[in-house]
């Protein structure tokens, strides 16, 4: 079986699924904004002519995945980051209303409906979500046990990627009325937040159980420098997910633990002045006998992207200096991804927006290329920020 990975906002966008829960939204009236609509109208009609230029560039049945040595690698409709293309694509049929990109997500997501029945990426059915739920161990299992794709042996393990799996089954969970989609969403969460974080509010990235009665067997990285390090993506996945748990719930300790998070992140003594992070938090620990050390200051674009548009979200959901930080720092993060070295030019890197991702060093796969998930982020956060600047909720009701 592929790699069960998590369904993304992308996918959930991408199939239409936009209403969400915004009863703890609140009006930013009070925070300052420090980017106007000029820089968010030019860098979302740059991502719109790059976008347009990716799309005449690959065949109809490609998914794009990430741009390589001057070739197109497209993974396929079955890859865990297939619905991040049309989510980007519809993001920007929604600020720009170009009739041609709703054609183009149109003709992706057809592709895809195929996949609402694949255990492996989950991309449409949460009942086949809710199959990888167990009731000892109270989460969602991210890949079946024994060896797998990372080549390591696992039980049950579980990635905190998975807390992106959450707004999934509960947007389904208010459209069908079945409440067991939300109840499994709250009960990972809540495994998730206690089993996954070190005392300091960082995330381990892989947590492996014993089924049958739920205990932790270990916790270790399969994306990260070493088992005790801050994997970066990790950590954004976290942020992003506690925050929207908030959102969808009105849970205080999820939010506690958001803010939690993103001090850990914003504070962190390691993170370069531009806020666009090294690929694992914790490489400056690296030796040089380490395999990774060549590697070691590799930035990933996407976390930033991530962190970018979580920040703009956690910001409706504090007050004062705090919301303001939070506002500030998004927008630090944006300004650096537009702008060299991370933004590609028009045409430049096959028509991908952001360049300098890093999916996964230790596995030697696409290390320092663009990505579409960082891309898809990207958008959402400038698209986010344009909602701000109309007076509008970061969150669509």
């Amino acid at each position: 079986m592929k790699i069960q990975h998590y369904i993304t906002g992308a996918l959930i966008i991408g199939l239409g699924m936009q209403g969400v829960s915004c009863s703890s939204q609140r009006n930013l009236t009070a925070v300052k904004l420090g980017l106007d609509k000029e820089f968010v109208r030019s860098n979302l009609e740059d991502a719109h002519k790059q976008i347009a230029y990716l799309a005449a560039s690959i065949d109809e049945s490609d998914m794009p995945t990430t741009y390589k040595d001057g070739k197109y690698v497209n993974w396929g409709s079955s890859w865990w980051c297939s619905g991040f293309y049309p989510g980007t694509v519809l993001y920007l049929y929604e600020y720009t209303k170009d009739e041609k990109l709703l054609t183009e997500a149109k003709s992706k997501l057809k592709q895809l409906e195929k996949e609402k029945y694949n255990k492996g990426i989950l991309s449409t059915g949460a009942a086949s979500l809710a199959t990888r739920f167990h009731e000892a161990p109270k989460t969602i299992r991210s890949w079946d046990g024994g060896k797998n794709w990372d080549g390591q042996s696992w039980t049950y393990p579980v990635i905190i990627d998975n807390m992106m799996n959450l707004e999934f089954l509960t947007e389904v969970s208010k459209m069908t009325g079945d409440q067991r989609y939300r109840d499994i969403a709250v009960q990972h969460a809540n495994t998730t937040m206690v089993n996954h974080y070190r005392k300091d509010y960082s995330s381990y990235h892989v947590v492996d159980y014993n089924p049958k009665d739920g205990s932790i067997i270990s916790r270790k990285t399969a994306q990260g420098a070493f088992d005790e390090s801050a994997w970066a993506r990790g950590q954004s996945w976290g942020l992003y997910g506690y925050t929207m748990m908030y959102r969808e719930t009105g849970d205080r300790r999820y939010l506690e633990h958001a803010r939690h998070i993103a001090q850990f992140y914003l504070n962190h003594p390691n993170l370069p002045k531009d806020l666009i992070p090294y690929w694992d938090m914790d490489q400056n620990k690296l030796t040089p006998d380490s395999k990774y050390y060549s590697q070691k200051d590799l930035r990933d674009v996407s976390t930033a992207s991530v962190t970018a548009s979580a920040l703009l979200e956690l910001a409706q959901y504090t007050t004062g200096s705090e919301s303001q930080l939070y506002i500030s720092k998004a927008e630090q993060m944006l300004r650096s991804l537009s702008a060299k070295p991370y933004k590609a030019d028009f045409k430049e890197a096959g028509g991908y927006i952001l360049k300098h991702s890093v999916g996964s060093i230790p596995h030697k796969t696409e290390v320092d290329v663009p990505l579409t998930y960082a891309d898809y982020y990207y958008v959402e956060a400038l698209v986010r920020y344009d909602r701000l600047l109309r007076g509008e909720k970061v969150i669509k009701p």
